[in-house]
């Protein structure tokens, strides 16, 4: 007997497994990992838990500055190795464990101590070390503003603005050499365009989006009589 046959039924996504999926995505662009974390992520294995791992880091940078440890010449490289020595190989994991939302500000936060540490003893000049923090914490407002409205930043954003990786790396080589001050100025600079440049394009380009579809929802609820009264309107005021 040949029977119709049946249509099949697209499966309905698992709720919680688009949560995670939503959610391990949202904290690893949170992390802001660059070119060199990612090429190195694959070859990790599983990789340490993000959270304690962090948290050493941190309390070993703190623990290097409270004892005195830090100063001018190719030892500030040792915070910086910290940083890449117990943060990087916590790329790999999925971070859907109950803290895993602490690893985000941990990182940025050690980031920040640690380009603040190296700066002030390597005597550069603190304004422009204020001005590269400021502009790598917009930089991690405008991606966590971003993805709270389903707009994500383009990977490529991740790779040009180097990671905290390559920003830590620039800088304590720079410190190493005693020559951080023109290097945080390039730094800087450099950092300032792109994330102010995409940052501005990307968001200008969405309002105009948005407007394009509000006058085309409004075409499509106007009656014909609306849309044709609209029309002559419109071409009297160009006559």
């Amino acid at each position: 007997m040949i029977t119709q046959p049946q249509a099949m039924a697209t499966p309905t996504p698992d709720p919680d497994e688009e949560r995670r999926r939503t959610q391990t995505a949202r904290l690893l662009a949170y992390r802001d990992d660059g070119p060199l974390t990612h090429a190195l992520a694959g070859k990790l294995g599983k990789g340490l838990p993000p959270v304690p791992a962090t948290l050493v880091a941190l309390l070993a940078i703190v623990g290097l500055i409270v004892a005195g440890v830090l100063e001018p010449g190719p030892i500030l490289l040792l915070p910086v190795a910290i940083m890449l020595l117990l943060v990087l190989p916590t790329a790999p994991r999925d971070h859907l464990g109950r803290f895993d939302w602490l690893t985000p500000p941990l990182l940025r936060g050690t980031e920040f101590l640690t380009m603040i540490a190296v700066g002030l003893v390597a005597d550069a000049p603190r304004w422009l070390l204020f001005v590269l923090v400021y502009v790598v914490g917009y930089h991690t407002y405008d991606t966590v503003y971003r993805t709270r409205q389903s707009i994500w930043p383009p990977a490529w954003v991740f790779y040009a603005g180097l990671g905290w990786e390559l920003r830590l790396l620039i800088i304590g080589a720079g410190a190493a050499l005693e020559a951080l001050t023109p290097v945080l100025a390039v730094l800087t600079a450099y950092l300032f365009v792109l994330f102010a440049v995409e940052s501005v394009t990307s968001w200008v380009r969405l309002d105009k989006a948005s407007a394009a579809g509000a006058d085309a929802e409004q075409d499509l609820e106007a009656s014909p009589e609306e849309a044709m009264e609209q029309a002559q309107a419109n071409g009297e005021a160009k006559g």
